[in-house]
Formats: structure tokens, C-alpha cells, sequence
């Protein structure tokens, strides 16, 4: 081995062998910005954010954002939502919205309306059956635009729709904007419950308030019997959980045909049937989350 080589190596053992190689702070919390993280900073215009979230797919966690950003208009709050699921944007359907948004005077994006709930989505900027297929940084690019290029025009409360899983989004999201709490959604089943408490898990990491977790589908009403059946499992685990990490269950969504249907033909059930069960299910968790965060 040459003196050179020698010299390297035994620079590369000093310098891992350092106890504090890096300069970190001894005692207390590391800066944000040290630590490689944006500062936290709060949406333009709007008063409280709060998302939306599930660990796994297919829970119905879009269709329950939608029906609370709709039951808070319902309320008599100014209410938005915000489709951050770049890939499977939901929040078009749901609420019978096309087109692009318009730009407004200081080049920011004008959210699109219907049933009195402003909305924005990558949906409106590409086209319905175009996939999105985009590397990482491409993605966190449009998040940051949709999350701080939006001309809200003013709200009391917007829901952040997030895609499924504990990803670059919901990192993205929990580590830019100050977060008012986040909602769980689940359905009995055993798999969808486990994830959920990854979802749980994620936001204690990153300190945002838990509101609590909402069951979806939790239970089927025959229409011909009127007898009530639990098609995804008993909802004991679910409680389990909310007992285990100190939540609390905002409320039980009943798995019934119309609360799909009423999202397929985008006019959730909050606003095509006012007066169901279903509905009244919606805005309880919508009073429940909107006295959580001081509405």
C-alpha cells in the first residue's frame, strides 16, 4: 500500500470514528431547515386545514372528503378541497367538474366550484383518461404549486384530499404547510385497519393533531329484512385501535349503494340526499372535526 493510500484510508477512519462528525446540537431538537426541511408555512386565505387520509386504497376515503368538505358548506362555512393525489385524482367526478382552471391576475389558479365548495385538482390540468407519468421531482413540483399557487379567495376550512399510503405526498404535505389535524379513514376489515395504524403512526412522527378515524362501510342495512350485516368484519378492532392510541371515533359511515352511486353521478350524498341517514352520518363528523379545530 502507497504512503497515499495510506494517508486516505486513515483519513476515513478518523473521520468515522468522530463522535459528532456532523456538528449536530448536543442537547434540544435540530433546526428544521438544518435538518434539510422547509419551514412549515399556513395556505393563503384559508383559516383551517385539515387532511384527509388513509394508509390503505380503496376505503372510500376520497368520497368522505368530499361529503365533509360539503357537509362544512352545509354549515354555512366558506369550504374548499384539495385533490393532492397527483396520479388518481378523485375530487373532478365527485363533484361533475371538467375543464381547466382559469389564471388569476397574479398568475395563480382559480379554484372550480360546485355545490358551494371551491375545488382544485390535478384532474382540471390534465386530461380525464391521461395517465400521469411523472419521476418523483416532477411530483413534488405540482404538489407545491396546487399546495401554494391556488387563489383560494378566502376560506374557513380546506380539506386536503391525500392519496393513499405514508409517502413522498404526505411527507410533502405534513412537512410544508401547517396542518390544523388530519382525519383517519378505515373500513372494519382487518388488513384496511392495520394500515390505518400506519397512517396514525405517520402523523404522530411528523406532529400533526389527530382529530380522530372515521369507519366507512361499517355496516350493511338489508333493504329487504332491515337486517344489519357486517360485510367487512366487526368493528371491535377499530375501537381497539382508537382505545390503543388515544383517537376517538368521529363517526360510522354505513355501507350502502347510494353513497357510491351519488359519487359516481358526482353529486355526493351530502347534497343529493340531504335528509339520509347517510348524510346525517357526514355532517355529524363534520360537527365533531369543525369543534376539534375551532370552527
Amino acid at each position: 500500500m502507497t504512503t497515499v493510500h495510506r494517508r486516505l484510508l486513515h483519513q476515513t477512519f478518523r473521520t468515522l470514528s468522530h463522535e459528532n462528525p456532523l456538528g449536530l446540537p448536543r442537547t434540544g431538537s435540530i433546526p428544521r431547515m438544518q435538518r434539510g426541511l422547509p419551514e412549515r408555512r399556513k395556505i393563503k386565505d384559508v383559516a383551517k386545514v385539515i387532511a384527509v387520509s388513509s394508509a390503505k386504497g380503496g376505503v372510500g376515503k376520497s368520497t368522505v372528503a368530499a361529503n365533509l368538505s360539503l357537509a362544512f358548506a352545509r354549515m354555512g362555512y366558506r369550504s374548499g378541497i384539495l385533490d393532492t393525489d397527483i396520479f388518481g385524482p378523485s375530487i373532478p367526478t365527485l363533484f361533475d367538474l371538467t375543464g381547466e382552471p382559469r389564471l388569476s391576475s397574479n398568475n395563480q389558479l382559480v379554484p372550480m366550484s360546485n355545490y358551494g365548495v371551491k375545488t382544485m385538482s390535478m384532474g382540471y390540468l390534465v386530461g380525464e383518461d391521461t395517465p400521469v407519468v411523472w419521476r418523483g421531482l416532477m411530483v413534488m413540483k405540482a404538489l407545491q404549486q396546487l399546495l401554494h399557487e391556488v387563489d383560494w379567495g378566502g376560506l374557513d376550512i380546506l380539506v386536503l384530499d391525500l392519496p393513499p399510503g405514508t409517502g413522498d405526498t404526505q411527507l410533502s404535505v405534513t412537512q410544508q404547510i401547517v396542518l390544523d389535524g388530519s382525519v383517519i379513514v378505515t373500513t372494519p376489515h382487518t388488513l384496511a385497519v392495520k394500515d390505518a395504524v400506519k397512517g396514525i403512526n405517520m402523523f404522530k412522527k411528523v406532529n400533526v393533531p389527530l382529530l380522530g378515524l372515521v369507519q366507512n362501510m361499517s355496516l350493511f342495512n338489508c333493504p329487504h329484512c332491515h337486517h344489519d350485516t357486517a360485510v367487512f368484519g366487526s368493528n371491535e378492532r377499530v375501537k381497539e385501535i382508537c382505545k390503543q392510541y388515544s383517537i376517538d371515533l368521529l363517526g360510522d359511515i354505513p355501507l350502502h349503494q347510494s353513497v357510491g352511486d351519488d359519487g359516481q353521478r358526482g353529486k355526493p350524498t351530502v347534497v343529493s340526499e340531504p335528509d339520509s341517514e347517510r348524510a346525517q352520518a357526514f355532517m355529524n363528523i363534520a360537527r365533531l372535526v369543525g369543534s376539534k379545530v375551532g370552527l
